[in-house]
């Protein structure tokens, strides 16, 4: 024992816990000071006796073991904001409790193990859990029929310390199985049954869950939120995100709303393309009456989001698409609006711009844009570059000519300047864009993208037979890099890992709709993303708003690229290619980096973006060409909202949010200070009370605080001091390497109209597929307090920062938004 616990030991209260019939026992302060000690060992400067001391404080006589354990946890969060290694420490303690909580359930009595002993019984525990979880109807009985044994031996306990305590707070309150409310799944079971879950039909099942659980307990590579939630259970719906084409007739309309439910249901997060629903005004051949335009049915589906949660778990979320050529999209563009007639609002839900690159030539040529009804030009719904522009054009002049009844004509760069202005002020619709989908699509010989997902990183086809399904995973780059570059081995064992854990996600789905897995099967997509980029930068020493950086974008994604190309291929040899490979881009030797040029070809070469390589592309081409393709699509870029938070890393691809501050989601809040910041300060001899205090001032900014080095002030900019041109490079460049898209948010500390005509119109130019959120900050700081001493319910110490427009409660942040953790 160090001194400083040994001193708290001689020292005990004089304090009794109340047990479960109500009778009084002495503490055992021993035992506290023990889990304490262990809870801080191997993390520099912390203090067993620091959090011993502030334990003392909220002790009384009487207390129960639940407010004991929450005494312990809240000791240390205290002093997260002064060091934030004492995160760890809190996330050990609440370890402690969750130990006591899973064994005393499963063993039928009270039952407690420090992290020591709990090396020893974890094998056993892990049995047991699995018997106990088959026996409720929880897990699938399958899991049962694995050799628990060898399964158990190969669980590292010592990885459960890994954990900060955003991370395995928010594991305990939404992922960690339970009973009752009660906890009966600890971390390592819990990544251990994902792995079994996802490694039910493979030949070796018990060699390919070790696999997988490696890399998950690791936290190398993370599957998505559906995954993590029901893998291994009974109802093991695992896929993130669902694509749906709404047809126009009232069939389709509330069937598709139907489906919504039964998604929604099981954790997954929707997209849908409202296009064909004809709109105001269109004449309706079974009544002879008019159109009330597609907003009352949007009505609808924002209140079927709201009614059909996500398994009790989270918020239901959907985004719907429209496209900007559709007689209705003024009024779509309102409908995030908080004032006007409520019921032509859907506040719950988010929409998005699906725009072809004939408008934004309308809008830089200074020219008309005509609105029409789908029901009198539906094709435009199926096409797409060269071919839409044309067939558009022969519609505007069919309309002069009086052969259109609904048609209404605005100047394209007005309706544009609307489109942005309600983005700004509403945070939507999303800026995404038609062609570019298409045009690099792989799977142009099947259908049409008409849409992308809730979070805007997925591009697949839909039409009313098939509903787009996508199976998300991100890999960890933080673990990933060293100061000297990137792990290389160990990038290509976790990229090809993922790929087929991904792939086998496609054949143990539980399927809600037929559509569904009929389109799963047939086309098998998958999307691995990244997460943690801003610690693999600050690793590499390397500033987001930089050239290095852009470099780093650029490389780091076509290794992964490559690698899980190759990994598909390889399973495409072992398992066969998806069914619809024959006709593709990928069966054309054309992948995603070639398909860049078709999208410049359809451009007249006006898309600004370089296409540089550093692998071999040729052989990779060639293997693809000759042996085929597991996935129709193998990459896209999610958001990663609360995965990112168990692994202890930033969010997807964003930039850092802030040095300091609260960060507010469904498990409450918690205050987020950067290590890697503090590290270097600490170096300079710059870490202590007054540094912690400026930081609260400057709201997690360095700029304004003159004693931190330049150096470090480039290094750790925050998301408002980064210009957003280099988040737009970074993303173009990584672009090219994907088949599907990524959710990329902009940030703008000073917006004006002008700036953001001129980033939107970057971000086309430069070759990207969609965009996610605008950033703002709010004119005026919330009020400032201290982080010490809450139980929780913390004050803001940042601004206030929202999609623009957005209502906020003043704990609000920009990293966590319930709508993107619909998807991860």
């Amino acid at each position: 024992m160090t001194q400083a616990s040994t001193e708290a030991v001689s020292d005990a209260p004089d304090i009794r816990v109340s047990g479960s019939g109500g009778e009084l026992e002495q503490l055992n302060w021993d035992r506290v000071s023990t889990v304490v000690e262990q809870a801080c060992a191997g993390l520099p400067d912390v203090s067993t006796g620091t959090v011993l001391r502030e334990v003392r404080r909220d002790l009384y006589d009487g207390i129960s073991p639940d407010e004991l354990a929450t005494a312990l946890i809240m000791a240390a969060r205290t002093l997260v904001e002064a060091e934030p290694n004492y995160s760890s420490v809190a996330a050990r303690l609440l370890l402690d409790d969750l130990r006591r909580e899973a064994l005393s359930l499963l063993e039928g009595q009270r039952s407690e193990a420090d992290q020591e002993q709990m090396r020893h019984r974890y094998p056993e525990y892990f049995a047991r859990y699995v018997r106990h979880g088959v026996e409720i109807g929880r897990l699938d009985p399958r899991l049962g029929e694995f050799d628990l044994v060898r399964l158990g031996a190969a669980l590292r306990p010592e990885r459960d310390t890994l954990f900060e305590f955003l991370g395995l707070r928010t594991l305990y309150d939404r992922y960690l199985l339970h009973e009752g409310g009660a906890r009966y799944e600890l971390p390592q079971a819990f990544f251990m049954r994902v792995a079994m879950g996802l490694a039910l039909h493979e030949d070796d099942r018990e060699r390919r869950a070790v696999e997988f659980y490696e890399s998950l307990s690791s936290m190398d590579f993370m599957c998505s939120t559906p995954t993590l939630f029901n893998a291994g259970t009974t109802r093991p719906q695992l896929s993130s995100c669902f694509l749906t084409t709404v047809d126009d007739d009232l069939h389709s309309i509330f069937h598709s709303i139907g489906n919504n439910a039964k998604l929604s249901k099981y954790a997954g997060g929707l997209g849908n393309d409202w296009t064909p629903v004809r709109g105001i005004g269109a004449h309706i051949n079974g009544t002879n009456g008019q159109s009330q335009g597609v907003v009352p049915f949007l009505k609808i589906a924002n209140d079927t989001a709201v009614a059909v949660n996500q398994g009790g778990k989270r918020k239901g979320a959907v985004c719907a698409y429209l496209e900007t050529w559709h007689i209705d999209i003024e009024e779509f563009l309102d409908l995030r609006k908080n004032t006007g007639d409520d019921r032509r609002r859907t506040h719950d839900m988010n929409t998005a711009n699906w725009v072809p690159d004939e408008f934004l030539r309308r809008v830089e040529a200074d020219e008309s844009w005509t609105l029409f009804s789908p029901d009198e030009v539906g094709d435009l719904h199926e096409l797409y570059g060269a071919a839409f522009a044309e067939r558009y054009r022969e519609y505007e002049r069919a309309a002069e000519r009086g052969e259109v009844k609904v048609h209404r004509k605005v100047a394209a760069v007005d309706l544009w300047r609307r489109m942005l202005t309600m983005l700004f002020e509403t945070g939507h619709p999303w800026i995404t864009f038609k062609d570019p989908c298409n045009l690099r699509s792989p799977q142009q010989h099947t259908g049409v993208v008409h849409s992308s997902n809730l979070c805007t990183e997925i591009t697949l086809n839909t039409d009313h037979d098939e509903v787009a399904v996508c199976n998300l995973g991100s890999i960890n780059l933080a673990n990933h890099v060293t100061a000297d570059g990137i792990d290389h081995g160990r990038l290509e064992r976790t990229t090809r890992t993922a790929v087929r854990m991904l792939d086998n996600v496609i054949d143990i789905n539980f399927y809600t709709i037929p559509e569904a897995r009929d389109s799963n099967l047939r086309h098998r997509p998958v999307g691995l993303g990244i997460m943690g980029l801003t610690d693999a930068l600050f690793r590499r020493r390397i500033p987001m708003a930089s050239r290095r950086a852009v470099e780093f974008a650029d490389r780091g994604m076509e290794e992964i690229s490559y690698h899980a190309i190759s990994a598909s291929v390889d399973l495409a040899a072992e398992r066969g290619r998806y069914d619809s490979f024959e006709g593709s881009l990928w069966s054309r030797g054309v992948l995603p980096l070639d398909s860049l040029e078709l999208l410049r070809r359809e451009r007249g070469g006006d898309v600004e973006l370089s296409t540089s390589s550093t692998l071999d592309w040729d052989s990779l081409r060639e293997r693809v060409r000759r042996v085929g393709m597991r996935n129709s699509n193998v990459m896209a870029i999610a958001p990663t909202a609360t995965i990112s938070n168990i692994c202890g890393v930033g969010q997807s691809i964003e930039p850092l949010y802030r040095n300091l501050y609260v960060k507010s989601n469904m498990s409450g809040d918690f205050t987020v200070i950067n290590p890697h910041l503090v590290a270097d300060l600490k170096r300079a001899g710059l870490w202590d009370r007054r540094m912690v205090a400026d930081l609260k001032y400057f709201d997690g900014a360095l700029g304004p605080i003159e004693r931190i080095p330049e150096e470090l002030k480039e290094l750790y900019a925050t998301a408002f001091e980064i210009d957003s041109d280099w988040l737009i490079e970074a993303a173009a460049r990584r672009q090219k390497w994907i088949d599907q898209a990524q959710s990329l948010n902009l940030y703008l500390a000073r917006p004006s109209g002008r700036e953001l005509d001129r980033q939107y119109r970057s971000a086309w130019r430069k070759g990207l597929k969609t965009t996610y959120y605008l950033r703002s900050s709010s004119a005026s700081d919330v009020e400032k307090s201290t982080l010490r001493g809450t139980d929780g319910k913390l004050n803001a110490v940042s601004p206030t920062v929202v999609p623009a427009g957005r209502a906020t409660d003043g704990a609000a942040c920009a990293a966590e938004d319930p709508e993107c953790e619909a998807c991860q």
